[in-house]
Formats: C-alpha cells, structure tokens, sequence
C-alpha cells in the first residue's frame, strides 16, 4: 500500500478545499456576519495546517498508485473532505450539531440535496454559499479537478486512471483522449462552460446575481440545495423551465458533448444510453401529465411542474416547484421509479444510471434466449460495440450490493419513529443522492428529526451512492489491506 502516495493526494486535496472556502470567507467579510468570517476563517487555517503537515511527511512518494489504493484514496478523501468541510457550518453556530453540519456537507459534496436545515433562509450567505458550491464542486469531481489542474506525473497514467475510475460515476470510464490529465481538463472545461450558460440565463430571466450563482452550482451538480423555503417554486415559469432544460443537460454523459464538439454527431444520435434516457423523461412526462389532467389549472402549468419534477428526479438535482407529496399515488410511483434509474453515466447525476439498466436489460434478454438455445453464443453489445464481459458481472455486483445495502439502511432507519415510506423514501432519496422523499422527508420537509445514528447511516448511504458503492465497500474489505 502506497501509504505516501495517498497522502500526498489526500493532503493537495485538502489544500484545495481550503482554498474555496476563500470565497465564502470574503462574502462573510463583505456581509459583516463575524461568526462565520471567523467561522470560515479558522476552517481554512486548521485545514491548511493539516494538509500541509500531511504533504511534508508524504512529498517524496513513488507516484505510482493501483486499483485498490486509487478506491482507497479517493473515499478517504471524500470522508475528509467532509469533516472538515462542515467546520464552517458548525463554529458558526448556523447549524449547531456537529453530526447535522456533518450531514449537510457530506450531502452537499454528494450533490444528494437533503438537508437538516428547517430555515434555510436563515443562513448567511456565505454559509449559503459554501452548500451550493460544494454542490459543484462535487458534481464533477474534487479529484478529476485536481488531476485537470495537477502537473503531469509522468508515466502515471494508470494511476490516474484509477482515481478518476473510482471517482467518476458509472461502470466504467473511457479516455476522451489518450492522456489521462486531458481528459480530465476537457470535462472541467465543459462542466464550466455549461456552469456558465447555466447561470447567463437565469439572470436573462430576472434572478438576482448571488441567486443566480448558487443555483447555477446547484444544477450543474445536479445537487438541488436551494438558498429559498420554497426551492424553485417562487421563481418565475422562465426561470423553472431554466432549470428544466439544464437539469437534463447535465444528467448526460458528458462524452457525447466532446462528440458533439469534435462534430461526431452521428456518434451521439446512436448512443442507446442517450437514447434510454431522453426516452424514459419524455415516457414519465407524459404519464405524469396525463394523471395530473385535472390537478393544475391549466395544461401548461400541468406540463411545466411535470417537466421539472421528472428532470428533477432522474437526474437526482432535488429541486422542486411543487409538493409532489401531494401528487396522485401514481405520480409519485413514477418519481420513485425515476429516483433508481437516475441519470446517464459520466453525468453529474446519481442512480444507478441508464447505462446499467441498458446493460441489466440486455442481460436478461441474453439469459431468456439461452435458456431456451443452451448452445446458442450471445454477446451483449452497446452502440454496436461489443461490450466486455467483466462491465456485465460488474453491473450485476453493483445491483446486488445497491440492494443490500438499501435494506440494511432501511432496517436500521425504521429503529425511528417515521413512517415506512418515509424511511424508505429517505434511503432511496440519499442513497441515489436525490434529497427529497416523500411523507416526512418530503420536498417541503427536512431530515433534522433522524437520530444520531440515521443520519450517519444516510451519510455513508450519500457518499456509497456518490462514490459507486465499491470505493467504499473497499475500505472494509480485508484484502485491501492485507499487503498493507
């Protein structure tokens, strides 16, 4: 185990946390809210001092880095990451429980949404601020950024290959091009690009500029943290639809806009997942229109909350127009259906993401035929290609352990006295990195009633859901450790 090597990583990692807390810390100067200048101010100076502490025992480090220790890494950092990115919510006193500004930032760097928070109008804005930032932050990566920004390593290509594999969501990741470090810096650069186009419209449409930059981190990480009671609801229908269409941009794999650059849109109209994708949110729109024929008064305002709760949902941002608790028993069927799929693979959107259902329904298709032509081939394939045998079983792995470990959260979560749908609803909700459930943890309710031990089970749920099960399950794994 290259113990050195981590800590390197995890100590840049640390250092560039530090580093944008500065904002937060300047708008808490400018705003004369002393607590959490003092707040964000200590955070960065303890967190410096870590890190750099860290970095000087771990500078001289053999670079290179496996499987194993890149899962490793990567969920140590995440956990990190975490512990000290809530200090400034919890020095401050804007949310004093340790365990809930603990649980607000791992939901945050998880672009999960869910919040302890009853008042969210209440904080300061450079509190406000850090959640939504920690959205965008997260939605892309901290690790894909620091390999964007990092000077070249040489021949550690596969090294980095490792970290953005353990970081990345979906069953496998593929090089936009042949070095590692490029790739990283062309999906930053979209992921800003787009950031931008985000939050050039919401303010066309009318919204005030620091509105306007937190929900345009909000939705490019597809978190859903609003800095409003009511989320999106009081915005304008321009606005909403805003976020509607960029929403759904951001819940698609993010190599068909390379493509699109290079100008191979042949490629990108071919691409099942794609496809899957645009399908299922057109097919949940229309059935949620329909169902909703006679709830909204007009078909315009029926369509326009149908649009932003399944754009909402699939691409696990959060945010909501309307209480879609209050919405019809097959409405919200759809929603929860939606919650488990999620968005494409390579997005910054959660759920077990389209491209595993692509492949677990072509893996069911392939077992019906050959069990009624034992002898027949079959081969599994995805845009005409041939798809590697080890991506199938690996999915099929993933599917077992999603199961799991939703029913031992939802077990240990009925220990409270919620409701069962509200328990389940919550795991789904967290698991997928959604936010909002339904019942008690709807989207105009909040977690802050869980016990100690739930919310720590629905932060492990946040960041397993985040990190793609493995990463996490690789810390407990005794083989990971055993040439320790």
């Amino acid at each position: 185990m290259n113990y050195k090597m981590m800590g390197r990583l995890i100590a840049q990692i640390l250092m560039l946390e530090a580093l944008f807390m500065v904002p937060s810390l300047l708008i808490a100067v400018m705003d004369g809210t002393k607590r959490a200048a003092l707040a964000f101010g200590v955070s960065i100076v303890g967190v410096f001092l870590f890190a750099g502490t860290l970095y000087l025992f771990c500078r001289r480090a053999n670079r290179t880095l496996y499987t194993g220790e890149g899962m490793v890494t990567v969920s140590i950092s995440w956990i990190l990451m975490s512990l000290f990115g809530c200090l400034p919510f919890w020095i401050s006193g804007e949310i004093p429980l340790f365990i809930d500004a603990f649980f607000e930032i791992v939901s945050g760097f998880t672009t999960t949404g869910a919040s302890v928070v009853a008042n969210v109008e209440a904080l300061s804005r450079a509190v406000l601020y850090w959640r939504s930032f920690s959205h965008w932050l997260g939605g892309m990566g901290v690790l894909v950024f620091l390999l964007a920004i990092a000077p070249s390593a040489g021949k550690s290509g596969g090294s980095t290959l490792h970290l953005l594999r353990a970081e990345s969501p979906g069953p496998t990741v593929s090089k936009l091009v042949p070095r590692m470090k490029q790739t990283a810096l062309i999906l930053y650069l979209l992921y800003i690009v787009l950031t931008l186009l985000n939050f050039l419209f919401l303010l066309i449409g009318g919204m005030p500029l620091f509105e306007a930059v937190c929900t345009a981190f909000a939705t490019a990480g597809t978190g859903g943290f609003g800095i409003k009671a009511d989320s999106i609801a009081g915005y304008s229908p321009y606005i909403q639809n805003v976020c509607t269409v960029f929403m759904l941009l951001f819940g698609v794999n993010f190599s068909c806009y390379h493509l699109i650059v290079l100008r191979q849109f042949k490629a990108v109209l071919k691409d099942e997942e794609l496809r899957l994708y645009i399908g299922i949110v057109l097919g949940s729109i229309g059935l949620i229109v329909w169902n909703l024929r006679d709830y909204y008064a007009t078909f315009g305002e029926t369509l326009r909350h149908a649009a932003f709760q399944v754009s909402s949902i699939i691409t696990t941002t959060g945010f909501a127009t309307a209480d879609f608790n209050l919405w019809p028993a097959f409405s919200k069927a759809i929603l929860l259906c939606l919650m488990v799929i999620g968005a494409c693979a390579g997005s910054t959107g959660g759920g077990i993401k389209c491209v595993r259902v692509l492949l677990l329904l072509k893996s069911l298709r392939r077992n019906i035929r050959l069990t009624l032509h034992p002898q027949k081939v079959e081969i599994i394939r995805k845009d005409g290609q041939m798809v590697d045998e080890r991506v199938v079983a690996n999915t099929g792995m993933y599917l077992a352990a999603y199961v799991i470990i939703v029913l031992v959260s939802f077990l240990i979560l009925s220990l409270d006295d919620y409701s069962t749908t509200t328990h389940f609803s919550a795991v789904i909700a967290c698991f997928n990195n959604i936010g909002p459930g339904f019942d008690s943890v709807g989207p105009a309710s909040h977690y802050g009633g869980y016990s100690v031990l739930s919310k720590l089970v629905l932060s492990a749920d946040m960041l397993a859901g985040r990190l793609e099960i493995f990463p996490v399950l690789a810390l407990f794994a005794r083989s990971t450790w055993k040439n320790a």
